[in-house]
């Protein structure tokens, strides 16, 4: 369920977030792929790519101190991830210092994008991706939350791709499963928190590219933004 957004200026943000193995990437590859076919400027950014923070020297931090393996996992080929599923106490006080850092950065990477010509950032997770892995039971951190949340651009809209664990899992197993299902647990957490998430349940892939694509064109209906919906598109072809 998706709640209606503040009007913004500019291009249109469209956030991916989910569970590893929900199938963000094929998602935003065919809603890239429908828009440039619409004739639209499309900028696809990657939030830990583009957007985090000193990432090598995170990176590195998590690899030597917690032995974290390198790569990504694969059908048959598991990877032995420690990052986020490290949730000691003193790394949760270090995450709010790090994501708040994220946020400022996020900021300034969204406002210079929508300054270059582009009708559509696509952003491949957000600072929501982040957030989920704070103790959200904590009121502190609840509010940190909401600040960060009124910080940051709004996107337009806020996919979350739920997923079914044992089959996330089997497309890229990094994460034990029990830890999987308490990241799912977190993001349900922080969409109840925050609102205004589109959320695409557990879908076969047809399925789930005609939700993410309807979400679209619904919101363009609503909001006049310049994506095409069906009936415009149907009227370029005629």
């Amino acid at each position: 369920m998706s709640t209606p957004k503040p009007e913004r200026h500019g291009p249109m943000l469209i956030s991916f977030s989910g569970l590893d193995g929900s199938g963000k990437t094929t998602q935003i590859e065919n809603l890239r792929n429908w828009l440039w076919s619409c004739g639209l400027r499309v900028r696809v950014l990657a939030f830990w790519d583009d957007v985090v923070v000193a990432k090598r020297y995170r990176e590195g931090f998590v690899h030597k101190v917690y032995k974290s393996e390198q790569g990504i996992g694969a059908p048959g080929k598991p990877v032995n991830r420690r990052d986020k599923n490290v949730r000691a106490w003193y790394l949760s006080i270090i995450r709010h210092a790090l994501y708040l850092l994220d946020a400022i950065n996020l900021f300034q990477v969204i406002t210079r994008t929508a300054l270059t010509e582009v009708d559509v950032i696509i952003m491949d997770r957000y600072i929501y991706d982040e957030l989920a892995n704070l103790p959200l039971n904590n009121p502190l951190t609840r509010l940190f939350v909401r600040l960060i949340n009124a910080s940051v651009p709004n996107p337009d809209i806020s996919y979350f791709l739920d997923a079914d664990i044992e089959a996330a899992y089997a497309r890229k197993p990094e994460y034990p499963v029990d830890f999987m299902e308490r990241c799912r647990r977190d993001y349900l957490a922080l969409i109840a928190l925050l609102g205004g998430f589109t959320v695409i349940p557990p879908l076969p892939l047809d399925r789930a590219k005609e939700s993410v694509l309807h979400a679209c064109t619904e919101y363009q209906l609503a909001h006049s933004t310049g994506v095409p919906t069906p009936q415009t598109i149907g009227n370029r072809v005629a």
